[in-house]
């Protein structure tokens, strides 16, 4: 048992008390808490009394990605402490952030995705879960927490993209998605990010503006997701009157990509749109673009969806990053205003080093959901239940809602340039029927 801790007055000096004032390993508890027993760190807490519900994340805490997602913990943590560790005025929440990535390659990983959704489940003191940050990742969780004791355990996404966990398409999904994700037949999963059709809209209509006419599209072997934004990308160039020069899958472990590369340029290509990650051998896929096709901002453009609208693309990749675009859904922090331009300074001044992600403040936001839901439902099914009554007025990344199917509306997605940091290009909010055209009908 732990004592009784004091709430720390004000965001940063909450996560500063939250991150010394904690417990454990297996077992461990705070107040009547027991921490989540897999690849996880210590549970956090800086309310006044007992904390009865615990909420965990899951995010890919190794590789590329380690600083995105510390990020996106900070911001989660920000989130529950602005609410003073309350769900309501008996329910005080504790957090404990888990990794389901792995050390040897740095990006998500099957195995521990499951054992990781395993435990969530089992574990009664766990009211909700944020994550995943990859759809990959989501797709094995989801299923293993709607079947989950109480009536399932709620979900709700700050990154995931992946269309067909919540939207059927015909030509993007499985004819047995999105209801294989969700077995009791009940949906226990949201997202507050736009999904990939929303994203391909969005920069097929901002290539569209760029003048391309003859976009090629590389997809990363094996990856449904990346499969998926290549798709969604497409389907919109062609509704806008673009042709596709060519679409082609890579694979992320090889060692080059000059042929690749000279394909492109024989096929009269005006711009390289890239659905992969950057952990899918990004850096080495930018410098072979850059050698054989010139520079992004020069007669092949080069496009890219959010796997690569990170600090560590340019860091890793030096000046063959220079010109490229990247989109996100959502809006970048700079962007924001309001509740969210007043959220961005107070994580700034704990990360003072790095920019700010454009995945944190939604990280943020995904608590303040998952928080309000808690504490109109209480139980892990009465949450579920309220997750899909969400209305957000002025909140950290805007106002919306949560849809019958899990998604958020209205969607906007950014388009980012690359110079020594990303900067904002443009703000799209593509219209229905580009949507429509990118989910393919």
């Amino acid at each position: 048992m732990r004592p009784r801790l004091a709430l720390v007055p004000g965001a940063a000096a909450a996560l500063v008390a939250a991150l010394a004032i904690s417990a454990c390993g297996g077992g461990s508890k705070i107040s009547d808490i027991e921490a989540v027993n897999a690849d996880c760190g210590s549970v956090q807490y800086a309310g006044s009394g007992e904390a009865s519900k615990l909420i965990v994340s899951d995010l890919p805490l190794k590789g590329d990605s380690a600083e995105r997602s510390r990020q996106m913990n900070a911001a989660i943590v920000q989130a529950i402490a602005r609410k003073g560790w309350q769900a309501g005025p008996k329910v005080q929440v504790a957090f404990q952030a888990c990794d389901d990535s792995i050390g040897s390659t740095g990006e998500w990983n099957e195995g521990l995705c499951r054992s990781n959704a395993q435990a969530y489940a089992s574990n009664p003191d766990v009211i909700g879960v944020i994550g995943t940050y990859n759809s990959g990742c989501a797709a094995i969780e989801i299923p293993i927490l709607n079947r989950a004791p109480g009536g399932g355990v709620p979900m709700v996404s700050p990154g995931n993209t992946f269309v067909c966990l919540t939207q059927p398409s015909p030509t993007l999904c499985a004819k047995d998605e999105p209801d294989v994700y969700f077995p009791t037949g009940k949906r226990n999963y949201a997202r507050v990010v736009p999904n990939d059709a929303v994203q391909g809209a969005g920069l097929a209509s901002f290539a569209n503006e760029l003048g391309v006419r003859k976009p090629f599209v590389l997809i990363a072997a094996d990856d449904p997701t990346s499969e998926g934004q290549g798709q969604t990308f497409a389907g919109a160039a062609r509704s806008l009157g673009m042709q596709i020069a060519g679409s082609e899958h890579f694979d992320p472990d090889a060692q080059s990509y000059g042929a690749l590369m000279q394909k492109v340029k024989a096929s009269g290509a005006d711009a390289v749109v890239l659905a992969a990650i950057l952990e899918q051998n990004g850096v080495q896929l930018l410098r072979d673009k850059v050698t054989a096709l010139g520079p992004n901002d020069g007669a092949v453009k080069l496009l890219t969806f959010d796997g690569f609208a990170q600090q560590a693309t340019i860091d890793n990749t030096g000046p063959d990053s220079k010109g490229m675009y990247a989109s996100l859904p959502g809006k970048v922090p700079g962007a924001l205003t309001g509740a969210g331009d007043v959220f961005v300074k107070e994580l700034r001044a704990q990360i003072p080093s790095n920019p700010i992600e454009v995945f944190a403040p939604y990280a943020g936001q995904a608590a303040g959901v998952l928080i309000d839901a808690i504490r109109e439902g209480r139980t892990r099914s009465g949450t579920i239940a309220q997750l899909f009554k969400t209305r957000v007025d002025d909140g950290i990344t805007g106002s919306f809602v949560i849809t019958p199917t899990g998604d958020p509306e209205p969607a906007p997605i950014s388009v980012q340039r690359a110079v020594k940091n990303f900067v904002l290009a443009r703000t799209i909010t593509p219209p229905p029927q580009l949507v429509s055209a990118a989910r393919g009908g």
